[in-house]
């Protein structure tokens, strides 16, 4: 396979976000987008200069010329339409977070995992160079062993109860759409989770308005998270290590810098620009494996996704949230 064929279902904001990122892949091509509302797919098709409008998600998922779907849904109706891609024989890339609970995770990776297709969870973050190299900065040692994490993610929006951030039946709240990317980067750099500890405030509507979480991962690390909707913050993470510590700069979940911080020594500087918005990166990571045969990542396992969204739902479940996967009308 030369040229990776993409499709995206959902023309909402991040689909308009991340489309102009194709160009910057080689071997990718956006051919299709699709909205249950021709015209908003053939509005996005005419914005993006994408070939191919469809006016259901079925089209989309039925079309030979479709290699793999980008997924850019709300979290509750990823899995329907992942598992439809799947049953197509399409690799998926899903939106964060995956799913909206762990248990439609579940379902999706079985699907792709018995199908033999290509999934993988549409966390930029990990791909970003500036990311890549705070892995090689740990793996060479330079700040000994890691045994902590300590992140913020505020991202400040006024109220709305219609808007998808804030309605519970669109999976909306601070833990699925913020707290993804710390729990993330938290399980990236020290592994599994076995105890779980969150706290948060809640909209009338009854999904979170801020949360802060503490972790225990399996090697005694330990992780402090906070993130929400209701005020402002830098957007910081650190890595804690035995002999120093990584600031991934603000903000950290598309950051261009880390400061390396060694004891007794000056700190280092290590920039990285993103190639056009950052989303070019995970693209170009499934466009490679696709055409390598492969049916994961080995920087984003689905193993990892699984993990992340056991810790999504506990830290729903001791909020008092709980959110349920949609029923999808394909078309």
């Amino acid at each position: 396979m030369t040229t990776v064929r993409w499709g995206i279902v959902g023309t909402g904001a991040i689909a308009h976000g991340v489309a102009g990122d194709f160009q910057f892949v080689p071997g990718a091509e956006l051919t299709a987008v699709a909205s249950r509302t021709w015209a908003k797919a053939r509005d996005f098709a005419a914005e993006h200069q994408v070939p191919k409008a469809f006016g259901s998600y079925r089209e989309l998922l039925d079309s030979p010329d479709i290699d793999v779907v980008y997924i850019a849904t709300p979290h509750p109706q990823h899995r329907d339409v992942a598992l439809a891609a799947i049953e197509s024989g399409k690799a998926v890339l899903v939106e964060k977070a995956f799913t909206a609970t762990l248990a439609g995770a579940r379902q999706v990776v079985d699907a792709a995992r018995a199908k033999g297709v290509f999934a993988m969870e549409a966390m930029w973050t990990r791909f970003l160079p500036v990311i890549a190299a705070a892995r090689e900065v740990v793996a060479w040692g330079r700040i000994g062993d890691v045994v902590g994490v300590q992140g913020d993610l505020y991202a400040f929006r006024e109220y709305q109860p219609d808007h998808r951030l804030f309605s519970r039946e669109l999976g909306g709240g601070a833990i699925l759409d913020l707290g993804v990317y710390p729990i993330n980067v938290a399980q990236a750099f020290l592994g599994e989770v076995k105890e779980i500890d969150c706290r948060a405030r809640l909209y009338p509507s009854g999904v979170e308005r801020a949360a802060t979480v503490n972790l225990v991962h399996a090697g005694e690390g330990l992780s402090s998270l906070t993130f929400g909707f209701d005020g402002y913050g830098p957007g910081r993470l650190i890595v804690v290590g035995t002999k120093g510590w990584i600031e991934i700069e603000p903000r950290f979940h598309h950051p261009s810098m880390i400061t390396v911080h060694r004891n007794g020594v000056l700190p280092r500087i290590i920039e990285a620009m993103p190639t056009g918005r950052g989303y070019s990166h995970e693209f170009a990571e499934v466009t490679q494996r696709i055409r390598e045969g492969a049916t994961e990542s080995p920087t984003m396992p689905l193993s990892d996704t699984l993990e992340v969204m056991r810790v999504l739902e506990k830290c729903l479940r001791q909020s008092g949230v709980t959110h349920q996967e949609a029923t999808v009308d394909l078309g």
